[in-house]
C-alpha cells in the first residue's frame, strides 16, 4: 500500500505527523478500551485541533479529488457510481484513495475504480492516512455505523468535506460529537447519505407548510416496509478468503464497539446485530423519516416511544417489526412503522388543521379538510414534481455541488442529529419497555 508523503498544515500549524498522531491515539482507545473510552478520547481529539485545518476547495475548474472510506457493499457501489457520472461528463470527480481495514475488499473496489478511471489508485488499512493527504477535497464514509462518527470527525477536523452514509452515526452521543466537531470547523461541507431528500415533493410540502396552507401541522406518518424469503441482509456473502491478522484487522473493525471474538457473520450482517447496528430504525427508516422531518421543520423530537418485535425471522437479534411514536417540540406527533416481514407500509402523509398533504408519489397533493373548503372555500392543490431519476446519483451530484459553491446541504449534520434523536431514544424504548424524552434546552435525554 502506498503512503502519501507530502505535509498537511493549517493556519495553526498542524503537520500532518500531528494529525496520524492524534487520531491513531483515538483509534487505540476505541480499539482496546471500548465505546465509553473511545468517547473520551473523541472528545480530548476534537479539543486538541482548536483551530481545526481549514479545508481547501477545489478552483471552478479542478477535478474534485475524493477518497472513500469502507469499500464494503456500499462503499463499492459509491465507487461505481461516482466513476460513472465522472465518465458520463456529468461531474469532475476523481477517486484517488481507498482505505480499508479488509484487503480483498479495498483490493476489488481499487480494481473498480482504476477500470472506469484509468488512473492509479492508492489504498490504506488506516483511514487516518487517507486523512492526512494534502490533494484530498472530500471523502465518502461507508464504514459499518459505530465508526460514522469517529471517521467523520477525524475528517472534519482534517479538513475533508464528508459524505457520511445513513445512520449519521451509532447513537445519539456520537451525533452530539459530531454536531460539535461541526460546529467548530463550520467551513466544512457535511451531507449525510439521505438521498430521498432529493425528491422535489418535499421541498414543495415545506413551502407549503411554511405558508400555512396546511394550518398547524398536527401529526404525520411514514414507513420503510419489505419483506424477504430468507431474512433481512442475508444477502450479503460471508468470504472464506477472510483471514483475521492475516488480510483483515478485526480489532480495527471493531474500533469503537470494543473487543470482540472474530464472527465472520457479524462482518459480513453486522445489520442483524444489536450491538453494532439499530437495524430496520437506522438503516431503514431514516430515508423516509428524514425528508419528512425537513418538510415539516418541526423542531426536536421531545418524546419517543418505540415496540419491536420478532415476527417471521427470529434468527435476527434486530426486530424485524417497528412501530414509532415522536412528539416534537413543535406539538406535532408522528407514526413511523417499519418491517422486513411485510412490504405494504403506510402512505406518506403530513396532516395539518386545515388539510392533508400527500407524499407517495412524485405529484404533492393538498387536499383540504372539509371544514375548511366551506369557511375558506380552500381547494385541492397539486405540484406535478419532475422525475429526478436515480435519487442517489442526484444525492452525490449534490455533494459535489456543495463542495464547489460552499453551501452546507439540505441533508445536514443538525437535520441527521434530529434523526439520530428519534433512531436512539426509539431503540432503547425497544429494548427495555420506556418511553423517552429529550430536552432541546439542555441536549439531554431521559427515560420515563
Amino acid at each position: 500500500m502506498s503512503e502519501q508523503t507530502n505535509p498537511i498544515a493549517s493556519s495553526n500549524g498542524t503537520s500532518r505527523r500531528d494529525f496520524l498522531a492524534r487520531t491513531a491515539a483515538v483509534a487505540g482507545a476505541a480499539a482496546v478500551l471500548g465505546p465509553v473510552a473511545a468517547s473520551t478520547a473523541r472528545a480530548a481529539f476534537t479539543s486538541a485541533f482548536p483551530v481545526p485545518i481549514a479545508p481547501t476547495p477545489p478552483g471552478p475548474d479542478d477535478v474534485i479529488q475524493m477518497g472513500v472510506i469502507g469499500t464494503g457493499g456500499m462503499g463499492t457501489g459509491h465507487c461505481e457510481q461516482f466513476t460513472k457520472l465522472a465518465k458520463d461528463g456529468k461531474a469532475k470527480v476523481q477517486i484517488v484513495a481507498l482505505a480499508d481495514v479488509c484487503d480483498p475488499r479495498v483490493e476489488n473496489a481499487k480494481s473498480v475504480v482504476e477500470k472506469a478511471q484509468g488512473n492509479k489508485v492508492d489504498t490504506y488499512r488506516k483511514y487516518t492516512d487517507l486523512l492526512a493527504r494534502k490533494d484530498i477535497h472530500g471523502v465518502l464514509i461507508a464504514s459499518p455505523e459505530h465508526w460514522h462518527s469517529q471517521m467523520a470527525i477525524d475528517a472534519i477536523m482534517a479538513g475533508k468535506d464528508v459524505y457520511v452514509e445513513k445512520p449519521m452515526t451509532g447513537n445519539l452521543e456520537d451525533a452530539m460529537k459530531l454536531l460539535e466537531a461541526s460546529k467548530k470547523n463550520p467551513k466544512v461541507i457535511v451531507q449525510v447519505g439521505t438521498q430521498y431528500m432529493q425528491y422535489p415533493r418535499y421541498a414543495v410540502a415545506r413551502k407549503w407548510i411554511k405558508d400555512g396552507v396546511i394550518g398547524k401541522p398536527t401529526f404525520s406518518q411514514t414507513s420503510y416496509c419489505r419483506n424477504s424469503l430468507k431474512g433481512e441482509w442475508l444477502y450479503y456473502d460471508i468470504d472464506p478468503n477472510w483471514k483475521p491478522g492475516v488480510n483483515l484487522d478485526w480489532e480495527a473493525w471493531c474500533g469503537p464497539s470494543g473487543k470482540a471474538e472474530w464472527n465472520p457473520e457479524i462482518y459480513a450482517r453486522w445489520r442483524r446485530y444489536r450491538k453494532y447496528s439499530t437495524g430496520i430504525i437506522g438503516d431503514l427508516l431514516v430515508h423516509e423519516t428524514t425528508p419528512i422531518l425537513y418538510a415539516l421543520d418541526p423542531g426536536w423530537p421531545t418524546r419517543v416511544t418505540a415496540s419491536g418485535s420478532h415476527l417471521i425471522d427470529k434468527k435476527m437479534e434486530n426486530h424485524d417489526q417497528v412501530n414509532l411514536t415522536v412528539e416534537f417540540e413543535s406539538e406535532h406527533h408522528m407514526i413511523i412503522a417499519g418491517s422486513t416481514c411485510n412490504e405494504l407500509g403506510f402512505e406518506k402523509i403530513i396532516r395539518g388543521r386545515k388539510g392533508n398533504l400527500f407524499l407517495n408519489a412524485a405529484p404533492c397533493v393538498f387536499r383540504p379538510e372539509s371544514l375548511f373548503v366551506k369557511e375558506e372555500q380552500l381547494e385541492e392543490r397539486i405540484e406535478n414534481c419532475p422525475d429526478i431519476g436515480d435519487a442517489q446519483d442526484v444525492h452525490r451530484l449534490g455533494w459535489l455541488k456543495c463542495i464547489r459553491s460552499r453551501e452546507q446541504p439540505a441533508a445536514n449534520v443538525e437535520l441527521g442529529t434530529k434523526m439520530m434523536v428519534i433512531v436512539d431514544l426509539a431503540t432503547r424504548s425497544m429494548w427495555d419497555g420506556h418511553a423517552y424524552t429529550f430536552d432541546p434546552k439542555t441536549m439531554k435525554s431521559s427515560r420515563v
